[in-house]
């Protein structure tokens, strides 16, 4: 007579009472992500497609790709666009590149570090109106400290920061600067922080001086915040908003007399409230999205090619002594 071995019954994994728990925890985050950022980017993109305005947001009329046409063929589309680019380079690159010099700076001894690094959260805490308005008074062309210092000190001609191209573009950039320098710098104090001091260590012994060490420890190290600052910065500079328009004297949205400083975000602004075209504010709102995720994009796959081409090789596998 044949014995048959009995079937293992199978095991039932329980769900334990905190993983119920845990699922509790983070209901509310999804709910609320859902109900104010995953509705609103779908119902913008439906809005894009109808001509619709705020006054009778009921009454939507089909046009489908007809609003992003018109965008495509606006030239103050491109306008604004160019000048998103430009603030953004003009701003960005400064900015980064004074908060990883201050960071550095920060990093070592120095008397009273923890009141520097408070201060640098000054500019990031203080209201964007109240920055605003005292930089178009330094800005001012008649009686600002900047054209003070131009003028009578240099004895050069007034500079109409407001008027001119170039100078409303960098005077913009230069808020945008001021605010945000301070936070990277602190982000960039953290992550410097968390390099293993017995790199530097090493770097000491084999002879390298203090920018050696900078160049082969501390910027490999920092590799991957330096991304994540620029990926930010390039989102920001993308959805750069409050800052031309509140340097506009007029408070308007249009960017100056020539829209010279008019943004991709105060052209969205101008199309939805000023001129109540809520479907053509919405294709310029996905067309900043798309963009967004361009630029993102690409930071992403130069990010990765030099790492490639770096062979993701040791801080110290270069000897900085022999090197520079």
């Amino acid at each position: 007579m044949a014995i048959t071995a009995a079937r293992p019954a199978p095991v039932r994994r329980r769900r334990l009472p905190g993983q119920r728990a845990a699922y509790a925890y983070i209901a509310p985050f999804f709910l609320v992500f859902g109900a104010f950022s995953v509705y609103p980017w779908l119902d913008t993109a439906w809005v894009s497609l109808h001509d619709v305005s705020l006054s009778t947001y009921d009454q939507q009329t089909w046009v489908g790709l007809g609003n992003y046409r018109n965008l495509f063929t606006n030239e103050f589309f491109y306008n604004a666009l160019r000048n998103t680019i430009t603030i953004g380079i003009i701003s960005t690159v400064p900015q980064l590149c004074l908060a990883l010099g201050i960071a550095h700076l920060l990093n070592h001894s120095l008397r009273g570090r923890t009141f520097f690094r408070v201060a640098l959260l000054m500019p990031y805490a203080t209201s964007l109106a109240a920055a605003t308005v005292i930089f178009v008074e330094l800005f001012g062309y008649d009686y600002g400290l900047i054209n003070w210092l131009v003028h009578d000190l240099a004895h050069l001609p007034r500079i109409d920061w407001q008027g001119n191209k170039w100078a409303s573009q960098i005077a913009v950039s230069t808020i945008v600067t001021w605010r945000w320098t301070g936070y990277n710098a602190l982000i960039y104090l953290a992550a410097m922080q968390t390099i293993d001091t017995s790199l530097y260590e090493a770097a000491v012994l084999d002879g390298s001086s203090r920018w050696q060490q900078f160049r082969y420890v501390t910027l490999p190290g920092l590799r991957p915040t330096i991304l994540f600052t620029i990926v930010v910065s390039t989102i920001g500079a993308s959805q750069l908003f409050g800052e031309p328009l509140l340097f506009d004297p007029t408070h308007q949205p249009n960017g100056g007399s020539s829209h010279q400083y008019q943004t991709l975000g105060l052209l969205m602004y101008q199309q939805g409230w000023a001129y109540d075209h809520l479907g053509l504010a919405s294709a310029t709102a996905w067309t900043m999205f798309v963009l967004i995720l361009l630029a993102v994009g690409i930071n992403s796959w130069l990010a990765r090619r030099r790492e490639r081409r770096d062979g993701r090789t040791s801080p110290l596998a270069v000897t900085p002594g022999a090197s520079a």
